[in-house]
């Protein structure tokens, strides 16, 4: 028998789920330098451009498919049989098989962030060579332990349910991890020295927007920041009722991402230039700048333990978004408890990701392959199959369901002849740069 399907029990329950699915470790060491180096204030200007073309209208389209067929991806795959799409059985498979890619490599994060944070508590990180102290333990056996951990934690979670579990957590780590950010980001634009990493944030560079690679890095940041992968929001719309209003959810969660890179931005650059470190990205800047600044604050230990409480909260909310989508598929696909194929995807993801615990050059090939091939590649699939192959007519009538505002027809126009063909740019310019997101 089917295992009924779950719904999420109210609006604000949603919103929160998929603000702490998008918020995740890219947003607070990537987007910061990013908006730095590629033009400050001017930066923001094609990134805003891209949120409206790529992230809004990949989230709405993902949702609204999600909430269409009341089943994950799987159910894409059931559509493509009946339309005799070719390889039908197959394609599906290539977005579950990305996100639970992401998940495998994220948790290893996620576990080094625990680590930083139990370390915090118990020692004193004060006059720790903090390049020698990453290095330790990163690319070695050590570092299983605390993967171990995270991928518990986030199988935990997920076996709850969508109430007790997604839901939950989320409705409770996302308001803390704003409340952290804000008051680090007082602490940190109060440091002296503090006004030069403002000035490299936001001091407008109107020149690089001539610079093709300045568009490019906006796009991808735009694409990737919010977590369209034609799966993960995808399910989450799946739990969702018929009278929320998709359109509204989406800008909002949108807006809170963006506030969310923004605050990052704000507490790590200006303490990074405060003490005249170098603000790189990448988790060096986590693990190994972030952790030189705090110790040469007062009450650094002090801000070191809430600052890596913050980023365990920003890593929990996505690493249960990516791990679900595996998990409903194997429920979906072999009508089992939602416990069981927790426990049994969660187990082999992890021990899937133990190589990338002891081989740091393996973990970097294993991440492009995921983030610059089959993210974009299973977003293709899926929204392509939703805007080119099902009725238009029930693509519009799913987005402006529950909404006072009738924009499922521009939604339907932007994606076929803006988003996926700009999805498909973002493939290529991701093989051709190495990573744009």
């Amino acid at each position: 028998m089917k295992n009924k399907r779950e719904k999420f029990s109210n609006k604000i329950g949603f919103i929160l789920s998929c603000v702490g699915a998008a918020i995740g470790l890219g947003n607070i060491w990537l987007f910061s330098w990013k908006l730095g180096t590629y033009g400050g204030g001017a930066f923001l200007i094609p990134y805003f451009i891209f949120m409206a073309l790529f992230a809004y209208v990949g989230l709405v389209a993902e949702i609204s498919f999600g909430r269409m067929m009341k089943k994950g991806v799987l159910g894409v795959g059931e559509l493509m049989e009946k339309k005799k799409f070719p390889l039908a059985k197959i394609l599906p498979f290539i977005p579950v098989i990305s996100v639970a890619g992401i998940f495998t490599f994220y948790v290893v994060v996620f576990g080094w962030i625990l680590k930083y944070f139990v370390a915090y508590l118990m020692i004193d990180m004060k006059n720790i060579n903090y390049e020698q102290y990453f290095n330790s333990f990163a690319g070695s056996v050590d570092s299983i332990f605390w993967h171990f951990i995270a991928a518990f934690i986030s199988i935990l979670v997920i076996s709850l349910g969508v109430i007790k579990g997604i839901e939950k957590i989320n409705k409770i780590v996302m308001p803390l991890m704003f409340a952290i950010f804000l008051g680090l980001t007082i602490k940190s634009l109060t440091l002296p020295g503090a006004s030069e990493g403002v000035k490299f944030l936001l001091y407008p560079k109107w020149e690089l927007l001539l610079n093709p690679t300045t568009w490019v890095m906006a796009l991808g940041q735009a694409f990737f920041t919010v977590g369209v992968s034609g799966s993960a929001l995808l399910v989450y719309g799946s739990y969702l009722d018929k009278d929320v209003n998709i359109s509204t959810s989406v800008i909002q969660t949108c807006v809170l991402d963006t506030l969310a890179a923004l605050m990052a931005g704000f507490i790590i650059i200006p303490a990074a230039f405060a003490f005249g470190f170098n603000p790189s990205a990448g988790p060096s800047l986590l693990f190994i700048t972030l952790p030189a600044v705090f110790a040469n604050i007062a009450g650094g230990k002090f801000l070191g333990i809430i600052f890596f409480l913050s980023v365990i909260f920003a890593a929990i909310s996505s690493a249960i978004n990516q791990l679900e989508v595996p998990v409903e598929a194997f429920m979906e696909k072999f009508d089992i408890s939602r416990k069981k194929a927790s426990l049994l995807v969660g187990t082999a993801l992890f021990l899937l990701g133990i190589p990338l615990d002891l081989n740091m050059a393996l973990f970097g090939k294993f991440a492009d392959l995921m983030t610059i091939y089959l993210i974009p590649l299973g977003a293709i699939i899926i929204l392509g199959f939703y805007f080119y192959c099902i009725d238009s007519k029930l693509v519009i009538k799913e987005i402006d369901m529950g909404s006072n505002y009738k924009i499922g027809k521009i939604i339907v126009q932007v994606g076929r002849y803006i988003f996926v063909p700009g999805v498909l740019i973002i493939l290529i310019l991701g093989v051709l740069y190495g990573g744009i997101g």
